[in-house]
């Protein structure tokens, strides 16, 4: 009798299935199915499979005369003598769940001629105290073990397995790890034997270079793992969260680096680095022996429910034993003994023990409810019925059910779960008519399962491009890659990106640090293209080119150029968008390119506005007034207040008038424009323009030019100054705004009818800027016209008038008070003063016909401006 012990990666395993195979018969017990499973794959390759019997609480494979079982722990057949007899991963028997079982194994599983434990030195003193005479034999690590901290999952390097305790957890992961890296493996202890091995397999044959699990790969998973990484250090053990003990990390650690190949471990970024401590344990393979193991009485009394309720608390007979803690099956037999009928036929001793086995079907799918218990309750009264069996409509009702491939990975996976619930029902001996029919059944519909899970998970979990490309990569070599017409990039015939103007936009190719030689592959192909592409963006027709609402000038949809502030509203200056690829030639060229562009622009979109400025700068015979008024318009973009170029309108001569309105320009009482730029089109950039000079280009505040036909738009944002309106062709009267021609139309009709006194509005005066009677009744007091209501109740309006102010009375002085008080009364007549002999004025001197006063400025023009309050 041998205790093999020792760390990961030490060839335990190798050495016990060696062994058994050198004796005539043998037994071997592993903690999980999928490595019982793996191994008798493994035997049956060198053995034949007539040879070796594979016997799990959901497959049963035993030829008619086998030589070496491969068994799980719980489903070892021990009635059966065999000469070498093992236990692989003994110092499970410390798990709070399941090491009563592995306990019951170390005290009293034997082989004829050789019994082996293999496991963790930490089990030593008790497999010393617990079985006399056992001889131990240490294995040392083939290889080391180094921790490296915290790192990103997205710094990971290849070959990294990331170790999370929940499910959400795992699918959290490998979602990351597929947008950074292409891909991942899922490893989940709920997966069947099909769908992990299909994922194993995508992982070990290079398709994806990582793996996300739960700590279930910490059992005798052999894979090629170069690094572990921890995502936490807690894990919910099925009752309670608690901190993972050093032997559970160094297990799970060992998984890095296999036979001689050293490996590493840590943790995510998300997870503070481990314990010195800890880590030093880890990396020397020195931890502090197990306390003590978990035992349950396998000796059990069937005498009565309540004897085997009793017999299952006995306590342990050793120190270093404690009883294991309330299991699945002492729930269930509990629950079970309360039902009424089954506690009236569960009275003898064979229909008690087959109540017990009938509490120990695993609940696959750990529902945490009582769903199992009533399914168990079921079974247990259809076993003891006259029958005998399990009626085969009631099973194929449950299993037809399950045979479903449709739903996500979660509804696939609780499938499987309760199918495999049905599997280790059909493998309990006489519990069914047909048990071969019912194994192949179930186990055909949990490989259509699991072929549909594993088809899910690489769906979700895989981006085969990325994936693809990074086999490439690792294998090393020149990538080639193409720049489309149409801007697409592609690298080894996968398109990586596109350039959208002069940017590459990369997708989200998922590869991470791997993408820099892909990145670099892609950087050569548009560093060769890019002065292709400039030359081709020199020469497109205008048409091609656009201007967005924000000032930036558009080259296929794509920003290519910006407005900026210039020496006028008038002329924006041009800037080419800084990117990576473009040297400083290509700028001048993007620039040259955009500056031609905007010019003939501008000149479709405002030509009156431009034609006047250009008229004045070419022409040395303009006079002084004129230049002044166009520069006045140039600046308003436009529309000028008459105000503010009253001085200058003055100074024109008749000529200079003529000139002027045959480019447009117009003069009205409240203001001065360019008649051309009153359309929707030519508002909208002159709009632009002025958003650019007062920076506020991407202001989404700034109003939509109204339709041509409209004369007015209601005021939404007060803060908007008088040149953003002029801007728009309109000036803004109380709540609401006005094209300027329209609101001359509306100024002659009000003051014809204020000449006659207090008016109406009337329809006409709104459908002069074509806005609702309402809305002109608002708005008349901010163009002088105040509101009375008549006795009528009906409402006019009149012009608001200023009084005169007339000049303060001037106050005598003292001395003229006295002089006063001593005057002559009416009864002495004062003396007259003297009379003043009257100045002779000289002759008017007659002004030339050129001198005259313009009419427009004439004396009874100015009075016409004035308006006057009551």
């Amino acid at each position: 009798m041998t205790a093999v012990l020792g760390p990961t990666n030490t060839g335990k395993t190798y050495l016990a299935v060696e062994r058994m195979l050198g004796h005539r018969s043998g037994m071997i017990g592993f903690p999980l199915r999928l490595l019982a499973r793996e191994n008798y794959d493994r035997i049956v390759a060198v053995k034949g499979a007539g040879k070796v019997a594979l016997v799990t609480g959901e497959e049963k494979i035993v030829p008619p005369n086998p030589s070496w079982f491969v068994c799980t722990v719980e489903s070892m057949p021990l009635d059966r003598p065999v000469a070498f007899l093992a236990v692989d991963e003994i110092q499970m028997a410390a798990d709070p769940e399941r090491g009563h079982v592995f306990t019951e194994r170390l005290l009293h599983a034997r082989g004829l001629e050789e019994t082996m434990f293999l496991g963790a030195d930490t089990a030593r003193p008790l497999i010393r105290a617990l079985v006399p005479g056992v001889e131990f034999i240490a294995r040392p690590r083939f290889s080391s073990l180094t921790y490296t901290g915290p790192q990103k999952v997205t710094r990971l390097p290849p070959r990294s397995a990331v170790v999370a305790f929940s499910v959400a957890e795992v699918y959290r992961i490998a979602e990351l790890v597929r947008r950074q890296r292409g891909g991942t493996a899922v490893v989940l202890g709920a997966l069947s034997p099909r769908a992990r091995n299909a994922q194993v397999a995508m992982y070990q044959e290079g398709e994806v270079d990582y793996l996300v699990a739960t700590d279930a790969i910490g059992m005798g998973l052999n894979m090629d793992v170069r690094h572990v990484a921890f995502s936490a250090l807690r894990k919910f053990d099925g009752r309670n969260p608690r901190p993972l003990t050093s032997g559970e990390v160094a297990q799970i650690a060992g998984r890095a680096g296999r036979h001689m190949n050293d490996g590493t471990f840590g943790t995510t970024a998300e997870v503070p680095g481990m314990d010195p401590e800890l880590v030093q344990s880890i990396e020397e393979h020195s931890f502090e022996p197990l306390p003590s193991l978990f035992w349950r009485n396998a000796s059990l009394d069937f005498s009565s429910l309540k004897a085997l309720a009793n017999s299952l608390e006995i306590r342990p007979p050793h120190p270093g034993l404690i009883r294991a803690r309330e299991g699945e099956d002492q729930e269930v037999l509990a629950t079970l003994s309360r039902d009424e009928e089954i506690a009236r036929v569960a009275t003898t001793r064979d229909r008690i023990g087959l109540l017990w086995d009938v509490c120990q079907v695993p609940d696959f799918r750990k529902t945490l409810t009582d769903g199992h218990a009533r399914l168990l309750g079921q079974i247990y009264k259809h076993l003891v019925s006259p029958q005998g069996r399990l009626p085969a409509d009631f099973v194929a009702d449950q299993i037809e059910r399950l045979d479903r491939t449709e739903g996500d990975i979660d509804a696939l996976m609780a499938r499987i779960a309760a199918t495999r619930t049905w599997t280790y029902v059909s493998h309990r001996a006489g519990w069914l008519e047909n048990p071969a029919e019912w194994q192949e059944r179930s186990r055909a519909i949990e490989d259509r399962l699991s072929d549909a899970l594993h088809e899910r998970l690489t769906h979700r979990f895989v981006d085969k491009r990325a994936a693809t490309l990074v086999r490439r990569l690792r294998d090393g070599g020149e990538l080639l890659g193409a720049v489309t017409l149409a801007g697409t990039v592609l690298v080894e015939g996968e398109q990586v990106g596109c350039m959208t103007g002069f940017r590459f936009e990369p997708e989200a190719v998922g590869v991470g640090e791997d993408a820099k030689p892909l990145m670099a592959a892609a950087q050569r192909v548009l560093r060769g293209d890019i002065g292709a592409r400039v030359a081709r963006f020199a020469a497109v027709p205008d048409a091609e080119l656009g201007l967005d609402p924000e000032g930036r000038i558009l080259w296929q949809g794509a920003p290519v150029a910006r407005l900026l502030p210039g020496t006028s509203p008038l002329s924006p200056r041009v800037e080419t968008l800084p990117e990576e690829l473009l040297e400083a030639h290509h700028r001048e060229q993007i620039r040259t390119r955009c500056e031609a562009w905007l010019n003939e622009t501008l000149r479709r979109r405002i030509g009156a506005l431009l034609h006047l400025r250009d008229t004045v700068e070419g022409d040395s015979s303009v006079g002084g007034a004129v230049r002044g008024l166009a520069f006045q318009l140039g600046e308003w973009l436009g529309v000028v207040p008459r105000a503010a170029v009253r001085d200058q309108v003055a100074a024109l001569t008749p000529e200079e008038r003529k000139r002027l309105a045959a480019l447009g320009l117009r003069i009205g009482i409240d203001s001065v424009w360019l008649q051309p730029l009153l359309n929707r089109r030519a508002a909208r950039t002159r709009l632009l323009l002025w958003a650019i000079a007062a920076g506020r280009a991407a202001d989404p505040a700034l109003p939509a030019p109204p339709p041509d036909k409209a004369g007015w738009m209601a005021v939404e944002d007060d803060t908007l100054p008088p040149q953003a309106w002029a801007a728009l062709g309109m000036r803004r009267v109380g709540s609401m705004a006005v094209r300027v021609d329209r609101l001359e139309r509306l100024t002659a009709m009000l003051r014809a009818a204020a000449r006659q006194g207090p008016f109406a509005a009337t329809d006409a005066m709104a459908a002069a800027i074509g806005c609702p009677l309402a809305a002109l009744e608002a708005a008349l007091p901010a163009l002088g016209y105040s509101a009375r209501t008549q006795e009528d109740g009906t409402t006019v309006h009149a012009a608001e008038r200023t009084e005169r102010k007339r000049p303060p009375r001037r106050r005598r002085k003292p001395q003229e008070t006295a002089a006063a008080s001593t005057a002559p009364s009416a009864e002495t007549p004062a003396e007259e003063p003297p009379v003043r002999a009257a100045k002779p004025r000289p002759p008017r001197p007659e002004r030339p016909h050129s001198a005259r006063r313009d009419p427009e400025d004439s004396p009874f023009a100015r009075l016409r401006e004035l308006t006057f309050r009551e």
